[in-house]
């Protein structure tokens, strides 16, 4: 009897299994189809934190960013792993450090051979596509579609880079490159794919050349000075004091356009205007120098009129992004892609504002190893949430991918982000965090080769190029003017960071430092 019951199971058993595969199929082509997250992906080039005003500026306002921030979470802490433009860029592709991905610098052509997060999303079936700047030297891959910038790009009057060539095009870069983005997205993208939109913009990167429709936005405004801008480095040995990023060290004419009608860059640029953009320039932009050179300026005076002009062209310039940032999510909204669309908003590294005394970044100090980062992500994140645990750029491949369904492959360095942006609370989430920065000294900006370790209460750094180490307790001192390394008071943190810089460099199998 029970023999003659087992091909009745059987077929009863094959046929579940059957219904069941079935099921599976409909349920993948239903997720790739229509469910799929889409990922919008817009990046600055050096915003830096303290000019977004969801993070609490005093210096802007930026309320399509602070939107995103509104509308979904602010992450506090979301620091680089080697803060400058391509080794950045190549972190956020790959999920790995500079060490692994082989992107040192800006002078390295990338290795676009290499695995990286919109290749996997192309086998997964998204479409891909990237539009500005990529500063990476070699061509993009993993991306159906691509127009980019050579090098760092012009401000007016860009140029484009595609498979089939280059064109220029008239106008400001931030508004064509957002322009051609809500393009690719209205009639360029296949509709019955997922998609990853990268957006790069490269403002506000120097020599910060607003946007006619900006030059004024900021003329009459004086700006706030940060506690630091005259420091001395008094603590801090050869390592800062040497560096030559100070904001009296700006190059008069392109950083703070202080130009007669006869300057060279003036005519260089001015060749790029409409006549409608030179008219705004010249109203606005050429009286500096006379003014300057009447209030005949000099030591610390001079420093805080240079800063105050640094601070109206940057900021000026951050204003198109954001202006950009709310053309994009407008656009998301009246095509009916909002609620189905995960938006980042991202810098790649952070930005000093006269903190101590600087513009640009490469330190492990807090503006430049700290970037703005806000994502939203319908009925996913809460709205209006606050992230303040460690997380990096390194960790925005793994996050693509775990939103988009795909397996996070064993080899990269980071963790994905769902956890955190669902509201969990991962137990072992990390609790330090490892930088290495490696240009150099004799390269520009002068800033040594360094590696450290923070846990965002206290930092470590070694800059192992000309042999001096930093200590800060960053909750007695924020600003990082004080290095108590040596100190004995601060002996057990001392000993507690170098075993921890010890672990991490183990953990990421970071080669040996001279």
């Amino acid at each position: 009897m029970l023999h003659s019951c087992l091909p009745a199971t059987r077929t009863l058993g094959v046929r579940i299994v059957l219904l069941l595969l079935l099921s599976v199929v409909v349920d993948v082509t239903s997720l790739t189809a229509e469910n799929l997250p889409n990922i919008l992906f817009i990046m600055s080039d050096d915003h830096a934190y303290q000019a977004v005003s969801a993070y609490g500026s005093q210096l802007i306002e930026t309320p399509n960013i602070d939107r995103i921030a509104r509308e979904g979470m602010r992450f506090d802490r979301c620091y680089v792993t080697n803060s400058i433009c391509g080794p950045s860029r190549a972190t956020i592709l790959t999920g790995k450090y500079s060490h692994k991905n082989g992107q040192y610098d800006n002078l390295t052509k990338f290795d676009g051979s290499q695995q990286t997060f919109p290749k996997l999303l192309q086998e997964a079936g998204y479409q891909t596509a990237l539009i500005g700047k990529w500063h990476l030297e070699s061509d993009p891959t993993g991306f159906d579609y691509w127009e980019i910038l050579p090098g760092q790009g012009k401000y007016y009057r860009p140029e484009f880079i595609t498979s089939a060539g280059t064109t220029s095009v008239p106008g400001y870069v931030t508004r064509i490159t957002t322009d051609k983005a809500i393009d690719w997205l209205r009639s360029k993208r296949d509709i019955d794919k997922p998609f990853l939109l990268m957006v790069h913009h490269k403002a506000p990167h120097r020599n910060w050349a607003p946007g006619a429709d900006q030059l004024a936005a900021y003329e009459r405004q004086t700006f706030p000075e940060p506690v630091s801008l005259f420091d001395d480095y008094a603590t801090r040995g050869t390592a800062a004091g040497d560096a030559e990023m100070r904001i009296g060290q700006m190059r008069p004419d392109s950083d703070l356009k202080l130009w007669n009608k006869d300057n060279t860059h003036r005519k260089w640029l001015y060749e790029h205007l409409t006549p409608t953009e030179r008219a705004a320039w010249e109203q606005h932009v050429d009286p500096r120098l006379a003014m300057f050179e009447a209030a005949k300026l000099v030591g610390p005076e001079q420093t805080r009129w240079f800063y105050q002009l640094y601070l109206r062209d940057y900021l000026a310039c951050i204003e198109s992004v954001d202006d950009s940032v709310g053309q994009l999510l407008d656009y998301l909204d009246q095509s009916g892609l909002a609620g189905n669309t995960i938006v980042v908003y991202v810098s790649d590294q952070g930005f000093y504002l006269g903190e101590h005394g600087w513009f640009d970044k490469r330190f492990m100090y807090e503006e430049s190893l700290r970037t703005p980062l806000v994502v939203r992500w319908p009925e996913i994140v809460k709205p209006g949430s606050e992230e303040p645990r460690i997380v990096s750029n390194l960790d925005f491949a793994e996050t693509i991918l775990e939103a988009a369904g795909i397996e996070v492959p064993a080899d990269m360095q980071g963790r994905s982000l769902v956890p955190l942006l669902r509201g969990e609370t991962p137990k072992d989430w990390r609790n330090s965090f490892y930088y290495h920065y490696y240009e150099g000294a004799q390269r520009e900006h002068h800033v040594p080769k360094h590696e450290g370790v923070t846990t965002g209460n206290a930092k470590l750094i070694h800059f192992y190029e000309v042999g001096e180490w930093q200590l800060f307790d960053l909750q007695a001192d924020p600003h990082e003017l004080n290095n108590v390394w040596g100190q004995a008071e601060y002996e057990p943190l001392q000993r507690e960071l170098l075993a921890e810089l010890k672990r991490l460099r183990t953990a990421l199998e970071v080669p040996p430092v001279p």
